[in-house]
């Protein structure tokens, strides 16, 4: 037996292979294996302080923020007092580390919890109670019911019979259901404490990774190999159900278990907005040092020519040796007063608009499923404002577009249909909710929900039909279910995939009921008599193999071979005999595709008993291999599946879920470009998206690729482009002419829709193809891509990403749609019939597709509109504030001397104006939101960029340079001539700035609600509120009560009662506020009137119209017959048939069965009226029509 060299330090050996002894911790303890003890806390009580800084200062705003703040201790080049910085930038910092620490908190408890829960240890000959942190790797463990699983562990054996036990794996794949692991028939009875003492065995298998479905291993045992796999694991955070009590060994321990090992950090998505400010920043940065350098300079010669003058009784610092000197002093000093132009509080207000645009979401009554009692979640908060930003939505098929709940709808046997039904003329009938449905009840163990309406198949079945039993006898034995008879006659079977339970289910209630298996047999009631199977072999489903099979023998002794699969994987195995049946079952699976139906082919084949004795020994061999086992494994299942004779094939009918033709249309109609992305074939793909309306008979054309190899996929491609552009405008390379290539794009009127397989998909997403392949796409309306893998779905989404520069969003609902959810800009999770995979790995998530609809037309249209008027106004309001200060310097010599109270400097972002600018940014709209679900095309300004991008910002902040002007100036003037009323002059600086910082805020808070479209009590109370509290504060900070308490730090004694007590002052201020308003408000007046955008139209109807919803009613679509090839995809799983092999009796729980709505009636005139309506609307978007016309237009229709 190979062993591992005793070194402790040979990490180089323990990264290729883990070797663990059971029993014997001297030498685990060898190979430093990690113990038991988890911390995912980031801090203790002494690292907090300093980590926790240090992680602070690693954002460029909080580290620009502390250079202030060690300038303003510099007395030579500080005009303002450190607390103006320090105040934000500790508030900032405090509630970040309060956050972190709370977080850190909670970490540190839930460790705690559970390191210290207890375990029952096999030590020294007995179970002792000890810590989950005290146990390592090779011990034996004992669980009980109930309990959660310490570490990863081996299950050595149980209280259910052939070492079996249940398990739920919810912490791991958020999946509830309970899944059967199983021991080795070789340890299955080590049940008693002194066999368990002397096991001796080592375990020799991979070493720690993230893989949960995946764990290859070894056991050497009595000099015998023994293959281990994950379904002989228990692994940490799964919690023993319906099981007495199990041992197991430990072979991961705390932060080498597979759960630890997948707490990595995900990926940090950022959005557009986040990407955009990070340049307006280092923009401003520059702006801000180019006006300190002219105002440094500005001092250097104001000192040279005027300031010299002056020397005699205001003499130079010692450190002021030159007026160069100074006016590089000066630099620093201006660019401290300055500083505000980039505000702290910013960073910390966007988080909060986007934590209040999660809750909207979260809280969104109209985004909740009663069904299934889901309500959407925003997953995160980082994400929001791009919502209103999308332009390709990618999206699975099954489960997403339809309800992933199988109806075992036709099938064809040995050359004839089943499933349809005639009248006495030999026409087809439609099958409708009154149809009569088959009697079933000559079988006693019949499923009373399944529903078929074909009763040829039923007598096909009673006259013993030899081709129908062994078609249903096929469905009854090759799977993976599990069942469960609660009572006599009560099945419940437990399938990994709602297909199987279908296919199972249809086998039962045409009399080949699955009634039990044992790990060597499956037990079938046959036309009500019982009849027990052998089960030799389970030749499991992969996604490469896309079949699994069974090998049985069955009472007569005769040894059979079951297959069931895809068709083209299937056809390729059929012995030539059956070459006929194959080309008559191909035009039946057309046709069942043509119906949108999910079909597989099923196949059988005689054994001989010599050959399967040889070939299972190959097969032992192959599965105790460490080294790719997996792929020595399907050259074995490939060998013995060849020359298959040929069933026939079932067709599955998977419904559309309720809304997804009316979303997907409302979708179109924003610009948003939706291409599937699913494993199905390539019939069954187009038929769905003919039912989704996706494709339709009226398109010009439905390219489709299928090419088997890159020259004729290219050649392909380059035809579906010409077609498109035109010969005169492809190269012969296949490119677009790229002149006015995007403006040619918007030009196309025809619609094309583009179709593409996976084996062309891999040959297209090479370097050389995706250009041209991107170039076609974008060209079609729809695009759809058929067979493709999980990898090959995060390839598309990349592409687009890549080189369009557009946002993407993905949503999914399984396992195989992760890769694409992370890839994409947004991921989007439907918590649906294929666990929680999706969710877990999304950004938002809900249960229904039709709730996208809603995610972005209103909440994303929404955070991204609030999200862009904040910006501005926050950019506007804090160049208003700040550039009084520039122009002031011209008036002082340059000497960095504040305009403002130092206190007014501090409160003017934290107190006077922050929360009128949040209200707005969380709760203002534009238009409602069922204006925003009517009117689709609202949603592009946000595709187009257009509400906040770098010439927004440029006007933005050119208005409060304009506003900070005027609020300079104007106060200037009049205080220059004006006299107070007891005929004194105002000459004192403080009064100045009293006037002008009332002013300021004066107009910045009317300024927010001219700004404000909806107005809510939080919206009056927060503007009308913080212009109060700047007036409590000023005659507080100004009074001589707290002068006298601190001298030093309050100045302006008696400043506010004294300049505020004057006429003369409030018109002055009257004068400003109105100045500084008008221009503003005459462009935002003329601009409506005279160039109205779609916005300012639906709002004006929107007033007009007392806030009516949209007039929708749904859309019918009638049963496709087209014929189209077919095609499956295969919803299976890998790892049950290994699962079954070992000889486990499986006991499940009760299951609910859940009833497949039937797809409502709609009608067709919402499609034409959602259509006529948009172009209603696009009309009035382009013409220069004002906002009276519109009025007397609006008027008009609410008379109607």
């Amino acid at each position: 037996m190979e062993t591992k060299p005793d070194c402790a330090c040979d990490k180089r050996m323990q990264e290729k292979e883990r070797h663990v002894k059971a029993n014997m911790r001297d030498y685990n303890d060898k190979f430093s294996y990690a113990d038991n003890h988890i911390k995912t806390s980031k801090y203790n009580v002494f690292t907090f302080l300093p980590i926790n800084l240090f992680e602070q200062f690693q954002r460029v705003a909080n580290a620009y923020f502390l250079v202030l703040l060690i300038l303003q201790l510099i007395p030579e080049i500080s005009s303002l007092s450190w607390f103006t910085t320090i105040v934000p930038l500790v508030l900032v910092l405090v509630i970040t580390a309060v956050k972190d620490a709370t977080d850190d908190y909670f970490r540190h408890k839930s460790d705690q919890q559970v390191n210290n829960r207890q375990s029952q240890v096999l030590i020294k000959g007995s179970l002792q109670n000890d810590k989950w942190m005290n146990v390592r790797v090779g011990d034996i463990i004992k669980l009980e019911n109930n309990q959660f699983v310490a570490a990863d562990i081996l299950l050595l054996c149980s209280s259910e019979p052939y070492g079996l036990c249940y398990i739920e794996t919810a912490e791991l794949d958020g999946e509830t259901n309970l899944k059967v692991r199983h021991a080795l028939t070789v340890t299955s009875d080590l049940g008693d404490i002194t066999k368990l003492m002397d096991f001796d065995g080592e375990v020799i298998c991979e070493p720690p990774n993230n893989k949960l479905d995946k764990f290859i291993g070894t056991l050497f045992w009595r000099d015998i190999k023994h293959p281990l796999d994950n379904e002989k694991m228990l692994l940490r955070g799964c919690v023993l159900r319906n099981t007495e009590w199990c041992f197991g060994m430990v072979i991961f321990a705390g932060l080498q278990t597979k759960l630890m090992q997948n707490c990595g950090r995900t990926t940090f998505k950022r959005t557009s907005i986040d990407k955009l400010m990070n340049t307006l920043v280092l923009w401003i940065f520059a702006f801000l040092f180019c006006m300190g350098a002219i105002l440094g300079i500005g001092n250097a010669v104001w000192e040279s020519w005027i300031g010299r003058n002056f020397q005699v009784f205001l003499p130079w610092e010692e450190f002021r040796s030159s007026a160069v000197f100074s006016g590089f002093l000066t630099f620093w000093s201006y660019i401290i007063i300055l500083n505000t132009v980039v505000p702290i509080s910013l960073y910390v207000s966007v988080e909060v608009l986007r934590l209040g645009h999660s809750y909207f979401i979260n809280w969104d009554q109209r985004m909740y499923h009663s069904q299934t009692d889901t309500a959407a979640e925003a997953r995160t908060t980082t994400l929001n404002e791009e919502l209103g930003q999308v332009e390709f939505i990618f999206s699975d098929k099954t489960g997403t577009l339809t309800q992933n709940i199988m109806a075992f709808s036709k099938c064809s046997i040995n050359g004839h249909t089943y499933g349809d039904i005639y009248d006495e003329f030999e026409r087809k009938v439609e099958i409708t909710e009154k149809t009569a449905c088959v009697d079933f009840s000559f079988n006693a163990l019949c499923d009373r929900g399944f529903k078929f309406y074909d009763g040829s198949l039923v007598e096909a079945i009673k006259l013993e039909d030899p081709a129908a039993h062994e078609f249903f006898r096929l469905l009854a034995l090759c799977h993976t279910v599990m069942p469960e008879e609660k009572s006599e006659g009560h099945l419940v079977y437990q399938a990994q995939s709602p297909d199987e339970g279908a296919l199972v289910t249809a086998a039962r209630n045409f009399g080949f009921v699955f009634r039990a298996r044992t790990p060597e047999t499956i037990t079938l009631c046959e036309m009500g008599q019982a009849v027990t199977y052998q089960l030799l072999a389970i030749l499991d489903f992969n996604n490469v193999r896309k079949r699994m099979s069974v090998i049985v023998r069955n009472p007569q002794g005769q040894i059979k071979l079951y297959s069931k699969g895809a068709d083209t994987i299937i056809f390729d195995l059929l012995d030539p005999s059956s070459e006929h049946l194959m080309y008559t079952t191909s035009e039946h699976l057309c046709e069942f595709a043509g119906e949108g139906l999910r079909t597989l082919a099923l196949a059988y084949k005689d054994l001989d008993e010599d050959y399967l004795e040889v070939w299972m020994k190959k097969l032992v061999f192959a599965s105790t291999v460490i080294e790719n086992r997996e792929d020595q494994l399907a050259v074995l299942y490939e060998e013995i599946e060849q020359g298959l004779k040929l069933l026939g094939a079932t067709a599955i009918e998977d419904k559309l879920q309720e809304g997804v033709p009316e979303t997907i249309a409302c979708l179109n109609l924003a610009d948003i470009k939706i291409w599937v992305l699913t494993g199905d074939k390539l019939e069954t793909a187009m038929n769905i998206g003919y039912s989704c309306n996706m494709l339709r008979d009226d398109m010009n054309e439905v390219f489709v690729i299928s090419g088997h190899a890159p020259p004729e996929v290219q050649q392909q491609l380059r035809s579906a482009k010409e077609r498109i552009l035109g010969r005169s405008r492809v190269s012969s390379g296949g490119e677009v002419e790229k002149a006015d290539d995007s403006v040619f794009q918007e030009t196309i009127i025809a619609e094309y829709a583009l179709v593409i397989n996976g084996h062309s998909l891999a040959h297209a997403l090479e370097p050389q193809l995706e250009h041209v392949l991107l170039d076609v796409a974008c060209l079609c309306k729809t695009v759809i891509c058929c067979r493709v893998t999980p990898m090959q779905k995060a390839q598309v989404v990349e592409l687009v990403k890549r080189y369009k520069r557009a946002v993407t969003l993905a949503i999914g609902d399984g396992a195989n749609d992760v890769s694409m959810i992370r890839t994409a800009h947004i991921g989007v999770g439907i918590s649906g019939q294929e666990g929680m995979q999706a969710v877990l790995a999304s950004d938002y998530s809900f249960a229904q597709f039709r709730y996208l609809r809603r995610l972005l037309l209103v909440h994303g249209r929404w955070s991204y509109y609030r999200m862009c008027h904040f910006l501005c106004y926050f950019f506007y309001k804090n160049f208003g504030f700040t550039l009084v200060h520039f122009w002031y310097g011209f008036f002082c010599g340059f000497s960095a001397q504040t305009v403002y109270d130092q206190w007014f400097i501090a409160f003017f972002n934290i107190v006077y104006t922050s929360l009128p600018v949040l209200a707005m940014g969380i709760f203002d709209q534009d238009v409602n939101d069922q204006n925003s679900l009517r009117y689709p095309s609202l949603y592009k300004p946000g595709q187009q960029n257009l509400l906040f991008n770098k010439r927004q910002f440029f006007l933005c902040t050119l208005q409060g340079m304009g506003t900070s002007f005027l609020l300079f100036f104007i106060p200037y003037g009049a205080f220059s001539v004006m006299v107070k009323e007891d005929g004194s002059h105002f000459t004192d600086q403080q009064a100045f700035a009293v006037t002008i910082a009332t002013s300021l805020v004066i107009v910045v808070s009317v300024q927010i609600g001219l700004d404000t479209h909806h107005w809510t009590a939080v919206n009056h109370f927060f503007i009308w509120g913080s212009l109060a509290a700047y007036f409590a504060i000023l005659f507080a900070m100004q009074s001589d009560g707290i002068f006298r308490i601190f001298p030093s730090n309050f100045p302006f004694i008696g400043t506010a009662s004294n300049s505020l007590s004057e006429t003369s002052v409030w018109l002055v201020i009257l004068l400003t506020t109105v100045v500084c308003l008008v221009p503003g408000l005459a462009v935002s007046f003329l601009r409506a009137e005279l160039f109205p955008t779609l916005t300012d139209k639906v709002r004006c109807l929107q007033q007009s119209r007392m806030r009516r919803g949209p007039r929708e009613q749904n859309l019918k679509r009638g049963r496709r017959t087209s014929s189209r090839r077919s095609a499956y995809a295969f919803s299976h799983q890998q790892g049950f048939g290994e699962l079954i092999t070992s000889g486990r009796n499986m006991r499940m729980s009760t299951v609910s069965s859940v009833c497949s709505p039937g797809r409502a009636a709609h009608s067709s005139t919402w499609l034409e009226n959602i259509l006529k309506r948009k172009n209603e609307v696009s009309c009035v978007s382009g013409e220069s029509t004002g906002a009276p016309e519109s009025r007397r237009r609006a008027k008009t229709d609410s008379t109607d």
